[in-house]
């Protein structure tokens, strides 16, 4: 290969191609003290809400060359996932297509494979949300974004409507100087002003137990008394993505397992009260909306109903 960094340039190419829309390396180490911080003080002060399982492994969390041993580098991407042309009433932009556990492990899948194919000996761990790392503290180590006021990655040029995953590798390349990019939201809070259940407290953090996409998704038993899912929305809620400004005006490549699904666009929030556990298998068997599960999706649905206008 021509030049030092043409290794760490061909992987982060393949990716690209891939169809992803921003993507870059880091060394892996150990997390700082400060990062670490800032997550347990989030579980100490149960803003995870129900979420227990954010509560163990955090071993593997503090340092992510537990979870494949000899990890010397970690390649974190992002994926953009954009709004359809017609928005969905009841569910959020980024659950009517694949869900992207699969979608993006398809995809990786051939970028891994090469990266140990150039480096025989060497091996790869796909991770992506459902293994104890810290993602977005990685896509900022790499260069990716920054974590806004919303509690998301924001990605310059992209916004933050994005999907992160990464790749453990035991090799490290030699990983060309970062550019430098903003680090903050400057104070919009646009997103914190905006936000329904006043989730957001204006520092960056997010208290679940207020936020209508964990109410509406990993919440189990009965949702809150007094809770407004702000008209009709049963599945997650974009109300922060859609007040910030660096998702306005953007255009970045989608792959085509993230357009919407005609058929589960086409649900309704009368058949969404009603439907039937082999319905929900069916409609979404290869969404993420899976998550909630047919119980879940019903409940939401039957708030939404009761939060619709009354005809005199």
């Amino acid at each position: 290969m021509s030049s030092v960094h043409s290794l760490c340039d061909h992987i982060v190419q393949l990716v690209h191609e891939a169809g992803a829309c921003a993507a870059g390396f880091s060394e892996a180490a150990p997390l700082s003290s400060a990062e670490l911080a800032v997550f347990d003080h989030w579980i100490a002060s149960g803003r995870h809400a129900g979420m227990e399982y954010m509560e163990r492994y955090g071993d593997l969390r503090a340092d992510p060359r537990t979870l494949l041993d000899g990890t010397c580098s970690i390649l974190s991407v992002a994926f953009a996932y954009a709004p359809a042309p017609h928005r969905h009433p009841l569910i959020a932009d980024y659950a009517l297509g694949e869900d992207y556990h699969t979608a993006l492990r398809t995809m990786l899948h051939p970028v891994a494979s090469a990266m140990e194919a150039a480096v025989p000996g060497s091996t790869t761990r796909i991770c992506i949300d459902t293994a104890p790392i810290r993602e977005r503290v990685w896509a900022v180590r790499a260069r990716l974004g920054f974590i806004g006021l919303n509690n998301l990655l924001i990605v310059p040029g992209v916004g933050s409507r994005i999907f992160l995953a990464e790749i453990l590798w035991t090799h490290l390349p030699e990983i060309p100087p970062k550019p430098s990019m903003p680090t903050s939201c400057e104070g919009c809070m646009a997103c914190v002003k905006a936000c329904p259940g006043h989730a957001l407290d204006g520092n960056g953090g997010l208290d679940a137990r207020r936020c209508l996409s964990y109410l509406t998704i990993e919440h189990r038993g009965e949702l809150p008394e007094g809770l407004s899912l702000c008209g009709r929305r049963i599945y997650g809620c974009d109300i922060c993505q859609d007040a910030c400004p660096h998702n306005r005006g953007t255009n970045p490549p989608v792959p085509e397992a993230f357009r919407p699904s005609p058929e589960l666009m086409e649900l309704t929030l009368e058949a969404a009260a009603d439907i039937s556990d082999d319905d929900f298998r069916r409609l979404f068997r290869r969404s993420a909306v899976k998550r909630t599960k047919a119980a879940g999706l019903r409940r939401n649905a039957a708030k939404a109903r009761e939060n619709l206008p009354k005809i005199p």
